[in-house]
């Protein structure tokens, strides 16, 4: 497949994050638009990796030249994973204090 594939698609996903953070008001929801975002960049990291692998694969059959991307999104996913517990842990808090998971009613909470 070519890359433009990739490149849109993941061009679609971060879109569709960045719409729905700024256009939601339920904590959750913030919380997986911002986690699609990130799923998006992994996406296009690992398209460019596996690109720039076949590129020096071609030249020489040895070559493990590009799997750096690669190595780049399991380091994410890792943080990702803590910034699920961290972020649900959050969440948690706010609905047990507040009864609600709507961002706005924070913003009331400050004065």
């Amino acid at each position: 497949m070519p890359i433009q594939y990739y490149i849109f698609l993941s061009l679609a996903l971060f879109c569709i994050g960045v719409v729905g953070v700024l256009t939601r008001r339920n904590a959750i929801i913030i919380f997986m638009c911002v986690e699609l975002m990130l799923n998006a960049c992994n996406l296009l990291l690992v398209a460019f990796s596996k690109m720039h692998n076949g590129v020096a694969y071609a030249a020489d059959k040895t070559s493990m030249v590009g799997i750096d991307g690669q190595i780049f999104v399991f380091f994410i996913m890792v943080v990702a994973a803590a910034e699920v517990s961290v972020g649900l842990a959050i969440i948690v808090m706010m609905y047990r204090n507040t009864h609600s998971i709507d961002v706005n009613f924070l913003n009331r909470l400050k004065n």
